[in-house]
């Protein structure tokens, strides 16, 4: 069998990156080790649209996908049946030492996002219930210092037009089925095995079921099981940023009264000032997650299949608790709740989307925690430059840049490189 490309991974940015290809004219075939489009880390996630980045590139790209998410039925281009929808809850930034606003703030105004800025009066009059006590730095919950008094107050920055996706594996579901309709073909329980190369460029990929496809084309969208592509295809040690698998949890709790206003859909907050975020959901529900601060212990795994796929009482316990602390209206359950998934993280917590070493080799990996909202772009963009390195374009030397077809701003993909330098204006966390 041949195809123009392979795309290996149908969760969101597989799909969307299949959907590009194919309306782009090429013969896709998309291989997944599910049994469905959108069942791997894309499910696990909390689908929360922002635009809060430490780097132009990703704030730019956030700003344009919005405007995908908010268009979605025009986005698709297609019938699809049921459609994951965008609520537009808003979103507040809470201050903290780590990412002070003065960081980022300017890139929303070179890119154009609204915003409001608040003090922590305003913050308290806006979100019923919250509790301004700036905590920083993020605690365990068994040690004392969590429990003590707030030192001062925080204020945060407020974007309106945030909030978030009702059904991350929809969504998926959604896309996949608009490249099926572009006529991109998907094969489900399919499990690469090799990717074999002549002359350095890739030739072929070859499944546990024996079955062999030749392509000129094959894009690495395998999300946590991405550097075991790497490694099959022999690349990866040009890379100056690492990707590893990281099972994480989402907790799922019943919204503390009054943080739902009228319209049943609070704003999200970002509060990595105590080292969680929380989302509300039409209906009363609170997903909660968290930050990655550096009290709590990583759970990195060398085998994204040996994650355990249960909730812990211990992570669901850290995780509502400091939300409760913000919220102080929210009880802690005494069972654990929720979603396990295992992200696609990168070291900077900024993704890779580029070419590689092996001609017709690329990647779109360590995008998980902060991507999500970022797919419909995603498949764009790297369209744009599979598209130009194929026709000669030195990506490495001069990086492709994208147009958004929305706001009609330019991302510099270099600021994706698998080469780039550590970004240093990242806060270390989920949150980019």
């Amino acid at each position: 069998m041949s195809a123009d490309a392979v795309v290996v991974g149908a969760g969101v940015i597989g799909s969307a990156i299949a959907l590009e290809l194919a309306r782009a004219g090429r013969r896709v075939v998309v291989l997944d080790r599910a049994g469905g489009a959108g069942l791997g880390s894309t499910s696990a996630s909390s689908a929360v649209v922002r635009y809060n980045f430490s780097t132009l590139a990703g704030v730019t790209a956030a700003w344009e996908a919005h405007f995908c998410w908010a268009s979605w039925r025009e986005h698709l281009g297609h019938d699809v049946g049921d459609l994951a929808r965008f609520e537009r809850s808003g979103l507040v930034m809470l201050d903290v030492d780590a990412a002070p606003r003065t960081g980022w703030l300017p890139l929303f105004d070179q890119v154009g996002v609204p915003y409001e800025e608040w003090d922590s009066a305003t913050l308290v009059e806006r979100v019923p219930g919250l509790d301004p006590g700036r905590y920083w730095p993020p605690r365990r919950i068994d040690d004392d210092r969590f429990w003590a008094d707030a030192p001062g107050t925080l204020g945060g920055v407020y974007t309106p037009d945030a909030g978030y996706v009702t059904d991350p594996q929809l969504a998926a579901q959604n896309l996949a089925a608009a490249a099926d309709a572009e006529g991109a073909e998907f094969r489900f329980r399919s499990t690469v095995t090799a990717i074999e190369s002549t002359g350095g460029r890739v030739g072929t990929v070859v499944l546990a079921d024996g079955s062999r496809i030749s392509a000129p084309v094959v894009v690495n969208a395998a999300g946590p099981w991405s550097g075991k592509l790497n490694a099959l295809a022999g690349v990866g040690s040009d890379f100056t940023v690492g990707v590893r698998p990281l099972r994480q949890e989402v907790a799922h709790v019943l919204a503390p009264e009054g943080y739902h206003p009228a319209g049943g859909v609070g704003p999200s907050v970002a509060d990595v000032d105590l080292g969680t975020y929380f989302r509300g959901e039409v209906g009363g529900g609170l997903l909660i997650g968290g930050t990655e601060p550096e009290c709590d212990p990583l759970q990195w795994l060398d085998d994204p299949d040996d994650a355990n796929p249960n909730p812990t009482m211990a992570v669901f316990e850290a995780q509502v608790t400091r939300a409760a602390r913000r919220l102080p209206g929210l009880r802690v359950p005494n069972r654990a709740r929720g979603v396990v998934g295992v992200y696609d993280a990168a070291d900077d917590w900024t993704p890779i989307y580029d070419r590689t070493a092996l001609a017709g080799f690329y990647v779109a990996m360590g995008t998980s925690g902060n991507q999500f909202k970022n797919a419909p772009v995603v498949g764009r963009l790297m369209a744009a430059l599979i598209d130009q390195v194929e026709a000669g374009a030195d990506h490495d030397a001069e990086p492709v840049q994208y147009k958004g077809v929305h706001t009609g701003l330019a991302v510099d993909l270099g600021a994706f490189s698998r080469k780039r330098e550590r970004n240093a204006g990242s806060s270390g966390t989920v949150m980019g």
